[in-house]
């Protein structure tokens, strides 16, 4: 088949290339049904009381439909994935160093997830078939089917996903019933629990579950047609399907008092239903991983082979599951996180307030090489958000997510102002 598409090249989405909002908002939907949104929605449960769960989840679901709707609707209207408007943003130096974080931290989501999914398949199998292959082999067979499938590019982890969400609708749907029929939700509100989170700490586990991919939204979105496509794509994603998800998950700890969500699945009788959840949702999940990873390298460096580059990164992803360095990466992707919130506030501002007509793909012909202001907003925001996260600094909001974000956007406004007064009027066509 013949190269038709460019979308792993950095250029801007063709017509001929524009997908149905609905069938983009499959592909964001399948990552809300992937396994840790599940396990996302116990731990909050664990940690709040009844009423606190539902304002925390409502509040941060709300919090990432606003972030993923303002980057989604960015990509809808330029047609460029996150990559490329960091590049813009941050200039083609500078950019260089955030999308290589970037990469390596979605690689190491894609090693994680093999080894949540080797992990619950073995379990499941195990307990359901009385035996079960090794881990390794369930993380090489699965690093390779999801590496196959970004081998497709976009069209196939979209028509993965589109045929996959009713499933898991349904499964999602009969786990909530399931806890329902159990214990009646008048008993689970009024329920007597401790809470040894506070709301905004239930609401940052919210955000930073979900963040990462918030930012990364334009990688998908900039195959639909328009902002108000964007909008109906993070509002099904995140209002929808997300809460949905989570909501289930509560229900679901509160009627069991379990914290394994394959646990619970197995004592409501859903062992083919868990299968389902683990299965499609982290194939999905971690094909648009390595898929927004490849996005990232090639922004970077554009004579890559794309062939090659998807091969290599699978190898590499695989390779980090099967050393099972979780335990280390996992500490380092939350500081990536932390770290990289504050990026979404400067693309965003930077579009919406500062340099909007420069958001057009002819710009990276003549595109500037580092931009020191953003930079200096990055610092800030970044070094406010670890010192939060850090306890030496109190949180405003109480949610260190957020307030990364506005402090970051308030400081590259200002800085922009400065820069702008300081700088003498420019009279050639220096752009």
């Amino acid at each position: 088949m013949t190269d038709q598409n460019n979308e792993f090249e950095a250029v801007a989405i063709r017509d001929d290339q524009l997908t149905p909002w609905w069938r983009v908002a499959a592909v964001g939907s399948m990552v809300a049904f992937s396994l840790p949104t599940f396990i996302t929605g116990l731990e909050v449960y664990q940690g709040l009381t009844p009423w606190q769960t539902v304002i925390a989840l409502i509040i941060g679901s709300a919090m990432i439909f606003v972030i993923g709707t303002a980057m989604g609707g960015i990509g809808s209207e330029t047609r460029m994935s996150s990559y490329l408007l960091t590049r813009i943003a941050f200039g083609d130096h500078g950019a260089g160093v955030v999308n290589l974080a970037f990469a390596i931290s979605l690689l190491g989501w894609f090693g994680i997830n093999i080894n949540l999914f080797a992990e619950a398949v073995s379990g499941l199998s195990q307990t359901l078939f009385g035996a079960a292959p090794s881990n390794m082999v369930l993380s090489l067979i699965a690093a390779a089917c999801m590496t196959g499938v970004t081998f497709a590019g976009f069209r196939a982890i979209n028509l993965l996903a589109t045929l996959m969400v009713p499933v898991l609708a349904i499964v999602t749907v009969v786990l909530a019933y399931s806890a329902l029929n159990a214990v009646p939700l008048q008993d689970m509100m009024t329920a007597e629990k401790a809470a040894p989170l506070t709301v905004g700490a239930g609401i940052s586990a919210i955000v930073g579950a979900i963040i990462i991919g918030a930012i990364i939204l334009p990688d998908i979105t900039r195959f639909v047609r328009s902002w108000r496509g964007a909008m109906g794509v993070t509002f099904i994603s995140y209002m929808i399907v997300q809460l949905a998800v989570m909501s289930a998950a509560s229900l679901a700890g509160a009627a069991t008092g379990s914290h394994d969500i394959i646990d619970i699945m197995l004592q409501f009788g859903l062992g083919l239903g868990a299968f389902v959840i683990v299965i499609a949702g982290s194939w999905v999940l971690n094909a648009l991983n390595l898929y927004s990873t490849v996005l990232s390298i090639k922004a970077t460096f554009p004579k890559l082979d794309r062939n090659l580059l998807i091969i290599g990164l699978g190898v590499f992803g695989a390779g980090a599951a099967l050393l099972n360095l979780l335990d280390i990466f996992v500490v380092f992707l939350i500081y990536l996180s932390i770290i990289f919130i504050p990026v979404a506030g400067i693309i965003i501002t930077d579009y919406l307030f500062v340099r909007r007509d420069d958001y057009r793909i002819e710009q990276l012909d003549n595109n500037r090489k580092f931009a020191p202001i953003a930079f200096c907003a990055w610092f800030i925001g970044a070094s406010v958000s670890l010192l939060m996260y850090w306890g030496v600094l109190q949180s405003p909001s109480r949610i260190e997510a957020i307030d990364a974000i506005l402090i970051t956007a308030v400081s590259y406004l200002a800085l922009s102002w400065i820069a702008s007064k300081l700088s003498p009027p420019t009279t050639s066509k220096e752009s």
